[in-house]
C-alpha cells in the first residue's frame, strides 16, 4: 500500500470531469483535436480582457522593490482595500481590508474557510446538483457533507434545507451561478434561506453560516441582476475568484469576503489568515494581486458565452432535449433520454462528444456541457448530439 485507504478511496470516487478530460486527451490523440467535441472541463477558451495584459505589462516594466516577496497571510492591504471598497459600493456595506482575505482561487477560499469554522463531525449542508470537489473540501476538514435536492428547475428549495439543518450543521453552502446547471437562486428563496439561519442559529445557539461559492458571480445573462447575499443574512461569507470573470483559472487568484455584520468577523478573519498559513497556501499569488486589486470593475465580455449558450440550447430543445435554460456560468444540464447517464455519455463519447455523468454531480440521469468553448466546437457537435438523442428515444 502506497497510498493511505482514504485517498486511494477518494481516487476510485474521484471527479467525473477529470476522467472524461482524461480521456478527451486520449481521444484528441488518437483522432487529432479538430474532430473530438470536448465539453468535459469548465475551461474557459475566451482569452482574458486587453485591460489584463495592459495592467501585467506595466507591472513587469516598473518593478518595485520587494514586489514578489512574502507579505501578511491575508494578502496585501491596497489590493484588499480595493476589493472592499468595490463591494461596499455593491452592496451599500461597510466593508473594510479587514473583512477580505486574499485565496488561491475560489477552492482555495473554501478551503480556509471551512478550516476556520469546522469541527470534526459538523455537517455542511449543500443544494444537489452540486460541484462535486465540495466533498473533498468538507472532508478535507473533519466536516461531512450533506445534499439536499433542489426543485425540478433546480431552484432553491429553502424549506427542504430547513428540513436537512440539525445539531450539528456548522455551514450552509450554496453556489449562483450554479456548477453545475448554471441556475440563479432568485432572491426571493435567498431571503427565505436567511431567516431560516437566523431562526436555526438561535434554536441551537450557535452560528450557521451561509457560505456562498460565487465563482460566476459576474457570468450572467439576459440582464439578470444576481442577488446580494450579504443583504439576506448577517453571517454570511462570500468566495470569489478571478479564474471566470479574468479568464485566468491558471493564475489561482481570488478572495474571500467575511460579511461587516457577522458576529466575531475580527476572528474569522484571523483564523482564515492562519489556515491560509497552515493550510500551506502561505499567501495568495503576489503578482496576481497587484494586477486584481487594479481590475475590480473589468471583466471578460460575456456576449461571447451568451452566444454559445443559445446557439447550444436551442439546437439540444429543437432535438427533443428536457434542459433548463441556464442563466449564468456555462454550464447545460440536460436529462438524458435514458436513465443510466454513464452509458448515455459513453454513447455520445463514441461520437467523441465528451460530456459529464450527471451523478459526478450528485444528480444520476443527466449530463453536464461545460459551452465555455470555440463556437466551432459546438457547430460541429450538433449532429452527434441529435443522433444520439434520435438513437435513445428521443423524436
Amino acid at each position: 500500500m502506497t497510498v493511505s485507504k482514504k485517498i486511494e478511496k477518494a481516487l476510485e470516487e474521484a471527479s467525473w470531469v477529470r476522467k472524461m478530460f482524461e480521456e478527451g486527451n486520449r481521444l484528441k490523440r488518437m483522432h487529432g483535436p479538430e474532430k473530438v467535441f470536448d465539453f468535459s472541463l469548465g475551461n474557459p477558451i475566451v482569452e482574458p480582457p486587453m485591460e489584463f495584459f495592459e495592467e501585467l505589462r506595466r507591472v513587469a516594466q516598473n518593478p518595485i522593490p520587494g514586489m514578489c516577496r512574502y507579505m501578511t497571510n491575508s494578502g496585501y492591504e491596497e489590493t484588499r482595500k480595493s476589493i472592499a471598497h468595490m463591494l461596499s459600493e455593491e452592496t451599500g456595506l461597510p466593508f473594510t481590508e479587514r473583512e477580505i482575505i486574499m485565496s488561491t482561487g475560489a477552492a482555495g477560499g473554501l478551503n480556509i474557510a471551512l478550516k476556520s469554522i469546522l469541527d470534526p463531525g459538523d455537517e455542511v449542508i449543500t443544494p444537489s446538483p452540486y460541484f462535486v470537489e465540495y466533498r473533498f473540501y468538507v472532508d478535507n476538514h473533519g466536516g461531512t457533507l450533506r445534499l439536499v435536492e433542489t426543485r425540478d428547475d433546480f431552484s432553491l428549495d429553502p424549506g427542504a434545507i430547513e428540513e436537512a439543518i440539525g445539531t450539528n450543521t456548522k455551514a450552509v453552502l450554496i453556489n449562483s451561478p450554479n456548477n453545475p446547471t448554471g441556475v440563479v437562486y432568485n432572491e426571493e428563496s435567498l431571503i427565505q434561506l436567511g431567516r431560516i439561519l437566523a431562526k436555526k442559529s438561535g434554536q441551537y445557539g450557535r452560528t450557521i453560516f451561509l457560505l456562498c461559492d460565487e465563482a460566476y458571480k459576474r457570468i450572467v445573462y439576459d440582464d439578470l441582476n444576481l442577488p446580494d447575499v450579504f443583504s439576506v443574512y448577517d453571517d454570511c461569507i462570500a468566495i470569489n475568484s478571478h479564474s471566470k470573470d479574468l479568464s485566468i483559472p491558471g493564475e489561482r487568484i481570488g478572495y474571500v469576503a467575511i460579511s461587516p455584520l457577522a458576529e466575531g468577523k475580527e476572528k474569522l478573519a484571523d483564523a482564515m489568515a492562519f489556515t491560509t498559513r497552515t493550510l500551506g497556501f502561505v499567501n495568495a499569488p503576489a503578482l496576481m494581486q497587484r494586477l486584481v486589486g487594479r481590475l475590480t470593475n473589468v471583466s471578460v465580455d460575456i456576449r461571447e458565452y451568451q452566444e454559445k449558450r443559445d446557439l447550444l440550447y436551442d439546437a439540444l430543445v429543437d432535438f427533443g432535449y428536457s434542459v433548463v435554460k441556464p442563466m449564468g456560468a456555462f454550464y447545460l444540464f440536460p436529462r438524458c433520454p435514458i436513465d443510466d447517464d454513464v452509458a448515455f455519455v459513453k454513447a455520445l463519447q463514441a461520437k467523441n462528444i465528451l460530456t459529464v455523468p450527471g451523478r459526478g454531480f450528485g444528480k444520476p440521469g443527466h449530463i453536464r456541457i461545460a459551452y465555455c468553448v470555440e463556437k466551432r466546437v459546438i457547430e460541429a457537435s450538433l449532429e452527434g448530439f441529435r443522433e444520439s438523442g434520435v438513437e435513445y428515444g428521443i423524436r
